[in-house]
């Protein structure tokens, strides 16, 4: 697949078109539609999933019965097993993750023909001198794929409401620029165009664009946490900024190289827009708890936002907007960003009786990896909050998205358009396919959406029920454009694709919140008893495939990251 550097021109559309990826919003629900009826927007951020690793049998999608994915790395050879391997479906919520660090992700893409997901993986493990078995079984897990026999909750989400298909991450790259890049939508192409020096090619891994999960330059971290190397601050505009308003005066502290973003909000006269960040094991600002991920709290990151309480005050522990949902304490608007953690503060544990599955999967954030989540706990994390949301006074009026930062290392077959070179001199985006699920009483029915859109599109839905403006157009970040945030891009969705302009405009009745509520009951049950045949949902089947693991297969090889 031919490399693409985006130009002001937007040449991504350009490259879209020419894969017969959809760009058009000729159905999307106007702008005005959107800002009178969503006032709240709840964004429940999880961890390392490709879409083909969750709904790669999902009807209607773009899924592995296609011929884009029978050209595309349907086939891929293991070295160590001497065998040809196709996707397969898995059962078993309790599994390794694979690498998906930068150059690992860039390799098994392999330019866009998204064939070296197992071989890679298999020579990434053998260099960490995993035995030949623990290498292979890393290989093939990427390969693994599920279905709603064991992820119910989220394929019903999928059945009632809408799923998109051609979402991408928007670094090809790990966790934490994911993260920053949902409140940035950039991961500091603005800073590296500022401040050359800065570049992330530096040895330690250090600087801008942000490539890997090094933590945060400021606290809190866990207490388990050892001295290593922390990330330099950040400092361009994001989300918070704009949700500032004339509140952005009162930023006195690491202010460089967002004064002028600063000064103009602040004079604009917007009213300040309530937000907030809800992490788990977050405590204060100076105590986090064990299972808090410092890498996964992207406004840490910015050296403006951590230091100045007119911001990190909306940073908050994760259990209290459960009460707020509960209480009907939220302001009369705002955003809402929710995040799990390494450990789960709900008390619920794996179906696997096996002592290690007990010990090692007790996340809640859908990180696959022995320390991370058990995937039905990371879906029963979701349903809890979307649960909350459809039983408080707000699902009139709310938006929830639902997405992963990143791909997780495992399969997609559908190649990510290529743009913006990043110092390593690859392109730093997009990253592979995600999923995205949106709930709100004015979505559309069991729709598939084919908007194209990447991380950067949640900030651009956000803008556009707020009438916020882009961070694009901010005086600090307009002079490196077309580098910086893709948040006044054309090229990519700003969601509106998921509404349903006749729930909008009342000639049709809204969802209800029974929909998107799943009874307590199943919630917290492992495995939980809902099936494909209980949704009603049959899943595609992909051809030239078997159901049944390759040998070799073992779902928690010591493989590592």
């Amino acid at each position: 697949m031919a490399i693409i550097v985006r130009t002001a021109a937007f040449s991504l559309a350009l490259l879209l078109a020419s894969q017969g990826i959809s760009t058009s919003q000729l159905d999307s629900a106007p702008d005005s539609a959107l800002q009178s009826h969503i006032k709240y927007v709840f964004v429940i951020y999880q961890e390392n999933h490709s879409f083909d690793n969750y709904f790669g049998t999902y009807p209607h999608a773009e899924n592995l019965g296609t011929a884009l994915a029978h050209a595309h790395g349907f086939r891929q050879y293991d070295s160590i097993g001497k065998q040809w391997v196709t996707p397969f479906r898995i059962t078993d919520p309790d599994i390794s993750g694979p690498s998906q660090s930068r150059d690992v992700a860039i390799a098994k893409i392999h330019d866009g023909a998204m064939d070296n997901f197992v071989s890679e993986q298999e020579r990434v493990s053998l260099a960490k001198n995993l035995d030949p078995a623990d290498a292979q079984a890393a290989g093939l897990v990427t390969m693994a794929h599920y279905d709603c026999d064991t992820l119910p909750f989220l394929w019903k989400y999928a059945r009632y409401f809408t799923l998109f298909d051609r979402f991408f991450q928007a670094m090809t790259a790990p966790s934490t620029p994911g993260n920053v890049e949902i409140l940035a939508a950039q991961a500091g192409q603005t800073q590296w165009a500022h401040h050359p020096d800065q570049s992330s090619a530096n040895p330690e891994g250090l600087g801008d664009p942000l490539v890997n999960d090094l933590d945060p330059a400021y606290g809190p971290y866990p207490p388990s946490s050892k001295a290593k190397a922390v990330q330099i601050p950040q400092r361009y505009a994001t989300l918070p900024l704009t949700f500032a308003g004339t509140d952005n005066a009162k930023a006195t502290h690491e202010t460089s190289d967002v004064a002028e973003d600063l000064a103009a909000i602040a004079r604009s006269g917007r009213t300040p827009l309530p937000w907030g960040w809800y992490q788990e094991g977050y405590v204060s600002p100076h105590e986090a708890l064990p299972g808090y991920v410092a890498h996964h709290n992207a406004p840490q990151y910015f050296a403006y936002l951590r230091n100045n309480d007119v911001y990190w005050s909306h940073i908050h522990p994760l259990p209290q907007i459960l009460a707020q949902l509960h209480n009907g304490t939220l302001p009369d608007r705002g955003v809402f960003y929710i995040k799990g953690g390494s450990r789960n503060g709900f008390g619920w544990k794996p179906a696997n009786p096996d002592p290690m599955v007990q010990a090692e999967y007790r996340g809640d954030d859908d990180h696959p990896g022995p320390g991370d989540a058990d995937h039905q706990v990371g879906e029963a994390f979701v349903a809890t909050f979307v649960n909350a949301i459809a039983r408080s006074k707000y699902w009139n009026d709310s938006a929830i998205v639902i997405t992963w930062d990143d791909a997780g290392g495992f399969y997609d077959h559908v190649p990510p358009p290529h743009f913006e070179r990043c110092a390593d001199g690859n392109p730093c985006g997009d990253g592979q396919r995600l999923p995205l699920l949106l709930i709100s009483p004015y979505a559309k029915n069991g729709a598939v959406i084919h908007d194209t859109g990447d991380t950067g599109s949640i900030v651009k839905f956000i803008e556009t029920v707020f009438d916020l403006p882009a961070l694009a157009s901010l005086p600090d970040e307009k002079p490196y454009l077309p580098e910086g945030p893709r948040d006044a891009d054309p090229a990519l969705t700003n969601l509106a694709g998921a509404f349903d302009i006749a729930r909008l405009n009342g000639s049709t009745a809204p969802l209800p919140a029974a929909l998107a509520e799943i009874p307590d009951m199943i919630v917290g049950a492992f495995p939980p008893p809902m099936s494909c045949s209980s949704l009603g949902i049959t899943p595609i089947v992909p051809g030239e495939t078997s159901n049944a693991p390759p040998p070799g297969f073992q779902p928690r090889a010591e493989h590592g990251k």
